[in-house]
């Protein structure tokens, strides 16, 4: 079962619930695989079953066609809250972090060209390697929060959140008002262009706020 904990070995006691995600939050992502820009958040969901710890070597599937990597700026929820104001949003966040939205490609396509929900693409065991916690007072700047993935020494994502096409306040209001947030539960808030296939061997170093690094490896 995974386990919450901050950058600085503390254990946290809320325990993972949902996790919530954003599609097609950067226009370049978008563009890379020829999908439209929605006009409203494009959410999906994936179970607590999804985490497992990004600082451990974490395995992929091996007999559902290419997984592709998909960095992303993680937040986690501190209190339960439904239907919040976009500039109270972030007093409900205690954290941020990085997560991989591991995505099934070959089986996300015949999902989509069927209009068929993407869970068994975005929600299968293993989908979501979540890193360790950084407290939201270390982050420097808020509205502009850098992510970037190596992978084997290469960078392939690089981009910052003002570059979102809804910013992460906007989104957690709007993620607010369908779903009850609560302690625990994390917010996806999209990834930047360079997706890419992942392979058994590949080493992988995520960075955050240019500052925080963690690294782990593919199984």
């Amino acid at each position: 079962m995974f386990q919450h904990q901050t950058i600085h070995g503390e254990k946290l006691n809320a325990p993972l619930g949902k996790i919530v995600c954003v599609g097609r939050n950067y226009a370049e992502h978008a563009k890379e695989l020829g999908n439209e820009v929605p006009k409203s958040p494009l959410l999906f969901i994936k179970p607590a079953t999804a985490a497992v710890q990004l600082e451990k070597p974490f395995s992929i599937p091996s007999d559902m066609g290419s997984v592709h990597h998909e960095v992303e700026i993680a937040l986690l929820i501190s209190k339960t809250a439904s239907s919040i104001n976009e500039e109270d949003a972030w007093d409900y966040v205690s954290h941020v972090g990085v997560a991989l939205d591991l995505t099934l490609r070959e089986v996300q396509d015949k999902l989509k060209a069927k209009g068929q929900p993407w869970e068994m693409a975005k929600a299968f065991d293993g989908a979501c390697p979540l890193s360790s916690w950084v407290p939201v007072s270390e982050i420097r700047d808020q509205k502009s929060i850098q992510i970037r993935l190596e992978r084997n020494s290469e960078m392939k994502q690089d981009g910052y959140s003002d570059q979102m096409i809804t910013s992460i306040p906007k989104l957690i209001s709007y993620v607010s008002q369908f779903f009850t947030l609560q302690a625990g539960d994390v917010i996806l808030t999209g990834t930047p262009a360079g997706v890419g296939p992942l392979n058994s061997g590949d080493v992988l170093k995520a960075t955050l706020d240019a500052r925080y690094e963690f690294s782990s490896k593919v199984l």
